[in-house]
């Protein structure tokens, strides 16, 4: 599991930033966000590069990011932006580098409260109709994932990144 590379995947507010940084901890290895990827290379937010420059700009700036956090940087964990992995492209890079994919499993009604309870707006999430059609647009891509891992509201971070390094360990038959 040394060289192996995770990538989090899930919607928006299931978790995948806050996972990542503790299966980061837990596996003694580097993690980042690709958010934070993006708006560091556009020097701008999500939020504002989709309002200023519009969703297809976005997602066509995630998956250069992608490439190159794949191609140069050595992370071992990577934490996706929720529509990241919706994106053929990005499924296909992502499975190009080998890398293990991990679905995080949450309810809607959980993600809903945690992107109300957050300050940061989400500009593909404004009200909670338009949120819940997305989150079950996108369910299914997120099946792709090579593991799912069920996310509730009774679980901290530590806790799902425990049960993912644990499933990761036993199916790769590692010591």
């Amino acid at each position: 599991m040394k060289d192996l590379r995770i990538i989090i995947v899930g919607f928006m507010g299931c978790g995948k930033t806050t996972v990542a940084k503790a299966l980061a901890a837990r596996l003694d290895c580097g993690m980042l966000d690709l958010d934070a990827i993006i708006s560091a290379q556009q020097n701008m937010s999500v939020p504002e590069l989709i309002s200023e420059r519009g969703e297809s700009a976005f997602r066509d700036a995630e998956t250069s990011a992608l490439q190159v956090v794949l191609d140069r940087l050595q992370p071992r964990i990577i934490a996706l932006g929720g529509g990241a992995w919706t994106l053929e492209r990005n499924r296909d890079l992502i499975n190009k580098h080998d890398c293990v994919t991990v679905f995080l499993d949450a309810p809607y009604d959980l993600c809903w409260q945690r992107i109300t309870d957050h300050l940061v707006p989400r500009p593909l999430a404004l009200d909670a109709p338009s949120a819940e059609k997305l989150y079950r647009e996108r369910h299914p891509q997120y099946a792709l994932a090579n593991l799912r891992v069920e996310v509730t509201d009774k679980m901290s971070a530590d806790d799902v990144a425990a049960q993912i390094a644990e499933t990761i360990k036993r199916r790769r038959a590692i010591p």
